[in-house]
């Protein structure tokens, strides 16, 4: 395989994470862009990322994935960070009742402070406490269909499924970009790349609508 520079890439995607604090967020980041899981981790404090390239239809998509801490004293800053952000992965855990509960208002929180196109997968994660589930799968699918989200569940101790959940969010970001520069008659090759983050707020009516209610 031929080697890119780290810089090298067609599209760069800033992806986020949200959810209560202890539902693994940071742990499906670090199983994702460093094959690394942690016991012990701590929590977040304040906001970290990471980065790791991915290729879709050929071409090189760099995603920079935001991990923020999931405690209210913390909420400042978290409302900052949610700018830009074109996917989101909303996390609950799926032994702990309670941060599903909270799954809608942190919905409503991303929902105000994004683009109307952001692609969201609602994530039940740590599928490995099975003996211990509190939230039911069918439970998420309706919620996640009723709220136009993807949804998969994910074990980040494990590595069942991370991949295959930010893999799907930065695909769906992939192709309502295109779809976006079809619409509008842009070349993609023409579409912004090498450090500029893709935006799709555009004032133009043809905006794409929002995807997710459809299969993944």
């Amino acid at each position: 395989m031929a080697y890119r520079p780290d810089d090298d890439y067609d599209y760069l995607f800033k992806v986020v994470l949200t959810g209560d604090s202890g539902v693994g967020k940071s742990n499906l980041l670090s199983r994702f862009s460093r094959n690394e899981f942690a016991l012990e981790s701590r929590s977040t404090i304040g906001v970290e990322f990471a980065t790791r390239t991915i290729n879709v239809d050929g071409k090189t998509i760099k995603a920079q994935i935001w991990d923020t801490a999931g405690q209210e004293r913390y909420r400042a800053i978290t409302n900052a960070y949610y700018r830009g952000a074109v996917g989101a992965l909303l996390v609950y855990d799926i032994a702990r009742h309670m941060t599903f509960e909270n799954v809608e208002r942190w919905l409503k929180e991303l929902r105000e402070h994004t683009d109307s196109n952001v692609v969201i997968m609602l994530v039940g994660n740590k599928s490995d406490l099975r003996h211990l589930r509190a939230v039911s799968t069918e439970d998420s699918q309706s919620f996640a269909e009723r709220e136009c989200l993807f949804f998969m569940e994910t074990s980040a101790l494990e590595a069942t499924n991370v991949e295959n959940a930010f893999t799907q969010v930065l695909t769906q970001i992939y192709r309502v970009v295109s779809k976006k520069a079809l619409d509008i008659g842009e070349d993609l090759a023409a579409v912004p790349s090498q450090g500029q983050t893709i935006s799709y707020t555009s004032n133009d009516s043809t905006t794409p609508k929002k995807v997710g209610c459809c299969s993944a």
